[in-house]
């Protein structure tokens, strides 16, 4: 039997322990990541595996991959207007804050270790940044639902804050091993890294989605793959001409993810899957890497790194900044508190072995004590500690289940399913109350076993599958027709663009549907509504105002209104401060 044989049943072996240890973390109140760094150490020579595994660089070179991967996956999840709403503090933090971190737990960690204070400060740098797959993975299997403005800002602030530790702990390692001179060299390296990353990200970004939608591959299983080459090639031109391929991927990603392109459900759930292996793998040969003896050496004194780390140097890094964007001090203690430290630490503390400093051992035993305690602790207690501070906010308004099954290559239209869940407000009401945008169509209904054709007539029930088809920039409109129901003082989450419906809608439909009030009678369509308010004959273009509401006759056939265009008039301010 060949080698590779027993390593792909090793690796199989192992993969499968991670995902099932995956079920039990929420029994047990332990990330994920926790677990599956505790199936490595239990799988290498201290535990009953007994693999021996102490190869610092293949384990680096995985670290790598698995972490541009985790990040690409990240950044195809994460809207642009997420973006937008807290691109500030988020950069903040992911800078400055990263910075001020790493000089506290650096000075801190050179008198607890008794080590030089430049090594003092490589492990500073090396622990100064949160991990973005052990943030993403708490997030969004917590379950805890945070509202947008402050789980923005802890996923940006984890995907963006890596090369900034990066820039960090390879400049403190050119000082410390070929004498390069603070100032200039390191101005120009942090330059380099980011300057350079951010270009390679936008382009290698705006590249892909065109080359993506214009060739016709023989097989749409490529698309996804196709999608990943790009993040890696983005990962790759960065890091080789001296910029930062983790930025780079992450913001290809953003690019991507944020843009229309054909297959991209699949290839959303491909990377969603991909990510979760790369998580898996990667969590489980840093364990192996581990001699969890080795931990109990440094136990005391990184505990004390730890404390450090989570209760003076994080809270001094976070708390003035947060404050000067505005966050109130329940926010603020909540991001102080998500610090979490994960896969990136213990892949930076792999540096100085490869490097073959001095004392490179105890920096990287010290590291991975400070994240397994990082993780255990504020990971575990995310849910508890956003409860008290009253954060949790209720699930967010949107249908049980939506699959978008397809793009249809140039056609500027989407096929989409929606499983109404029992909270849905398209529950008991029938299809002609539905205020769907004018283009979008209900193609099928199917119940049970059961294949219902849609009529206005037709009544909706929980678990029911839609399928419907509808143009991309009114998807958000047909979201919010199928979701829960909202409070009043939740309108303005519907978007700033305006609502083309039909003129014989009702009123009360339309608040139903959209929670848009309007001063007029239920029972009246919104032609006879235009017909009402306006002292002539209806026009096209001819706009009434009820309040921040504007109603527009958009298409008329004789004297009949036939489509009617609403639009929401939102105070940019208001939005700003939202959270």
């Amino acid at each position: 039997m060949f080698v590779i044989d027993h390593i792909i049943l090793l690796a199989a072996v192992l993969i499968l322990l991670g995902i099932m240890s995956s079920k039990l973390s929420a029994r047990l109140g332990l990330p994920v990541l926790v677990l599956f760094l505790l199936v490595g150490m239990l799988a290498g020579e201290d535990g009953p595996g007994g693999i021996v595994f102490d190869n610092a660089g293949a384990a680096h070179a995985l670290g790598t991959l698995a972490l541009a991967i985790i990040l690409f996956d990240g950044g195809l999840q994460t809207p642009l207007r997420a973006i937008k709403k807290v691109w500030k503090p988020a950069a903040t933090l992911a800078t400055l804050g990263v910075l001020i971190t790493a000089a506290v737990t650096g000075v801190a960690a050179a008198y607890i270790l008794n080590i030089p204070l430049l090594q003092g400060m490589l492990l500073g740098a090396i622990v100064g940044s949160t991990d973005a797959a052990a943030v993403f993975a708490l997030l969004r299997n917590a379950g805890i639902n945070l509202n947008k403005k402050l789980k923005s800002i802890l996923e940006i602030e984890s995907a963006s804050n890596d090369p900034m530790a990066i820039f960090l702990t390879i400049g403190l390692l050119e000082i410390l091993m070929h004498d390069m001179k603070p100032g200039t060299g390191l101005l120009v390296m942090f330059v380099s890294q980011m300057g350079l990353g951010a270009v390679v990200g936008l382009a290698v970004g705006w590249l892909s989605v065109k080359m993506i939608n214009k060739i016709q591959l023989v097989a749409s299983g490529l698309y996804p793959v196709m999608v990943a080459a790009f993040g890696l090639l983005a990962f790759g031109i960065a890091a080789n001409i001296g910029g930062s391929g983790f930025l780079a991927i992450f913001i290809t990603g953003v690019v991507i993810g944020n843009s229309r392109f054909v297959f991209q459900r699949s290839t959303f759930l491909f990377h969603d899957g991909l990510a979760w292996l790369s998580q898996i793998t990667m969590f489980v040969v840093l364990g192996l890497l581990i001699n969890p003896s080795s931990l109990l050496d440094v136990w005391f004194e990184g505990l004390i790194i730890a404390l450090v780390l989570t209760f003076i140097a994080r809270p001094l890094a976070v708390i003035p900044f947060l404050a000067l964007f505005g966050f109130n001090r329940r926010e603020i203690t909540l991001v102080s508190w998500v610090g979490l430290r994960g896969s990136v630490p213990i892949i930076l503390a792999i540096f100085p072995l490869i490097f073959e400093l001095p004392g490179a051992a105890l920096i990287f035993n010290v590291v991975f004590f400070v994240v397994l305690i990082s993780a255990t602790v504020q990971g575990s207690t995310l849910p508890w500690v956003a409860r008290k501070l009253k954060l949790t906010v209720p699930p967010p308004a949107t249908p049980a289940a939506t699959l978008e099954i397809t793009a249809l290559g140039k056609v500027d239209a989407d096929i989409v399913e929606y499983t109404l869940g029992a909270t849905s407000r398209a529950v008991g009401r029938r299809l002609s109350q539905m205020a769907l945008p004018d283009t979008t169509v209900v193609a099928m209904i199917t119940r049970n076993e059961s294949v219902i054709t849609p009529r206005g007539s037709t009544l909706l029930c929980a678990e029911d599958h839609l399928f419907i088809v509808l143009k991309p920039g009114t998807r958000s409109f047909v979201d919010c027709v199928f979701s829960a129901t909202i409070d009043d003082d939740e309108s303005n989450e519907l978007p700033a663009r305006e609502l083309t419906i039909k003129g014989n809608t009702k009123v009360a439909d339309l608040e139903h549907a959209y929670g848009i009030k309007l001063a007029a009678d239920d029972d009246d369509s919104l032609e006879q509504v235009l017909k009402k308010a306006l002292n002539s004959a209806p026009e096209i273009d001819a706009v009434v105002e009820f309040g921040d509401i504007q109603l527009i006759v958009r298409e008329m056939v004789g004297h009949r209104i036939i489509t009617v265009g609403v639009v929401l008039v939102i105070d940019d301010d208001d939005d700003s401060t939202d959270g």
